[in-house]
């Protein structure tokens, strides 16, 4: 399997966008393959220790039968993205980034993000940890 890390630049925070780069997250690192997520605006507001278990609602292409499908699922006992990311992350060698300039426009502080969360680092940190590896965008 290729060693070389998915980078996931999670630029949305809708819950089926979010649970997109937990799943993508979890494939990887089963495979042995590290990943490095980057949080970007939407995505990293998502990440707010007080909002995460919120409902950060669908992407408006989801439409209503997306909802109802979601809504199913749910009901149904599927885990919630967040947590989803939390087993990628014992599961292999996950490692979550909040951007820097993301977190000066919208006045978020290390303090006010969850524990998934592993640090702070700015564009070029995250092009330097990503090296040769494939980018995905979400």
């Amino acid at each position: 399997m290729d060693d070389k890390p998915l980078a996931i630049v999670l630029f949305s925070g809708t819950d089926d966008k979010l649970n997109a780069a937990a799943v993508m997250a979890s494939g990887a690192a089963a495979l042995g393959r590290p990943v490095h997520i980057f949080l970007q605006y939407w995505g990293l507001d998502a990440f707010r220790a007080d909002r995460i278990k919120n409902d950060h609602g669908l992407a408006a292409e989801a439409g209503a039968e997306g909802k109802a499908a979601v809504d199913a699922l749910r009901a149904e006992g599927q885990a919630p993205w967040y947590e989803t990311l939390a087993m990628a992350k014992e599961l292999g060698n996950v490692e979550v980034q909040a951007c820097s300039l993301s977190m000066d426009v919208l006045k978020i502080t290390e303090d006010d993000l969850d524990d998934l969360v592993d640090g702070t680092e700015g564009v070029t940190a995250f092009y330097i940890a990503v090296g040769e590896g494939q980018i995905l965008f979400i």
